[in-house]
Formats: structure tokens, sequence, C-alpha cells
């Protein structure tokens, strides 16, 4: 059957009720549960890489009821730090970071982690995935986070064509309407994770199906 032209506006509003039923990206959740600052993101964001949304979320909170500010944070020590976030991978140097960016931002910026991008990708352990969702929860900036979820499904769809995540980002800010830029990530993330699966996605029951060209999809549910 031929397929539909891809309307971006259909599919989101389609996967907006798809994914209603399962657990928000962790650092959306966060959010919604107040620990909205640039710095309680961006320390979320990093505990979050490599770590499952399962075990980031539990050890955010663990941390924030301990110290949410930078000014908090930095008084804490290392193996303090560590201690708290112990369950997240690599967890001993995203402590350092952490505890590098807190003392930092207490230090040169009264406290006050700003929303500029340069600022915030001049940080050890921060890449352009971090930065733009922090920029985009906490800062309510129009700026596209490109995950493994993101690049997958996008690319699946037939809606860019990148062979990276890194590759992707500039092809969705080409082609991708700027009032979709933060809510890529909040629905994608959980569509990726439950419906577009990286193995054996469940095709037959997808909200977009009809417009999807399945790139690269050998087998499906």
């Amino acid at each position: 059957m031929e397929k539909k032209p891809f309307d971006i506006d259909l599919a989101f509003g389609r996967i907006e009720a798809a994914v209603r039923p399962w657990p928000k990206a962790a650092l959306f959740q966060l959010a919604e549960e107040g620990f909205s600052s640039a710095f309680e993101q961006l320390a979320a964001c990093i505990i979050s890489i490599r770590t499952y949304d399962e075990v980031t979320l539990p050890v955010s909170r663990a941390l924030f009821g301990r110290a949410r500010t930078p000014a908090a944070m930095s008084e804490l020590t290392h193996g303090e730090l560590d201690g708290l976030i112990g369950a997240s991978t690599f967890h001993e140097r995203k402590a350092s970071q952490i505890l590098a960016i807190a003392r930092r931002v207490t230090e040169e910026f009264q406290g006050n982690l700003p929303c500029e991008r340069d600022v915030l990708l001049s940080f050890s352990g921060v890449g352009p995935k971090c930065a733009n969702l922090v920029l985009g929860i906490a800062c309510a900036e129009p700026f596209i986070s490109v995950d493994v979820h993101v690049h997958r499904v996008t690319r699946r769809w037939g809606y860019v064509h990148a062979s990276t995540p890194e590759k992707t980002l500039p092809a969705l800010e080409a082609r991708l309407p700027r009032r979709y830029w933060i809510e890529i990530n909040r629905l994608l993330v959980p569509f990726g994770k439950h419906i577009c699966t990286g193995t054996l996605p469940r095709c037959s029951t997808c909200p977009v199906q009809d417009m999807c060209r399945q790139v690269g999809v050998k087998a499906h549910r």
C-alpha cells in the first residue's frame, strides 16, 4: 500500500495520544515535579547519560533532596555526591563533573546558571544533547535535543536521512517546524522506548504507520 506524505502535525497529535499511558522522559518528569531550574536539569541530564530513566529519576530525586542549588551542591564532598548518584553509570566521573559545575556556577555566575548554550557547552561532560534539553525545558528556548530515540525514529520515518544523531540535529533544524523543537524529545523518547523500539518495533499498532517509510525495518510486530 502506498504511504501517505509525512504530515508532522498529524503525526505529533497521534503520538501525543499514543504515549499518554507511558512514563514521561526523565527530565520532563522531573520538571513537572518542580525540579525545573537550569542547574537541576543539567545535573539530571548528566546523571541520565548511559543510564535508564528508571534509575535517573530516583537518583536525581535523592540528589536534589540533599542539594538543589549550585551553592548547596558545591558544599558536598566528592564522596558524598558520588554516594548519592552511585546507581547511575560512570557515577564517579559524573560526580566530579557535577561538583565542578556547581563550584564554577557559584563562583563565576553568583549561583545562577545562565541560559546560554555556549556556557553550558563549556562544562566538562555537557554535549549538545544535554545543553539543548536544558535550554528547552528549563529556559523555554527552542532547541532540538537529539538522542538515540529521536535519531532512530525520525530516520525510520524517512523524515531525515542522517546517519548519526549528530547529523540528525542540523537535518531536523532545517525541516522541523520550530514549534516542535522542544516537543520532539518529550514525545519521541517514550514513543521510541515503547512503540517504535530499536528491535521489533510495534508497527502493527503504530499511530503513524500509514506515513512511516519504515527505513531499515527488517522485522516488526
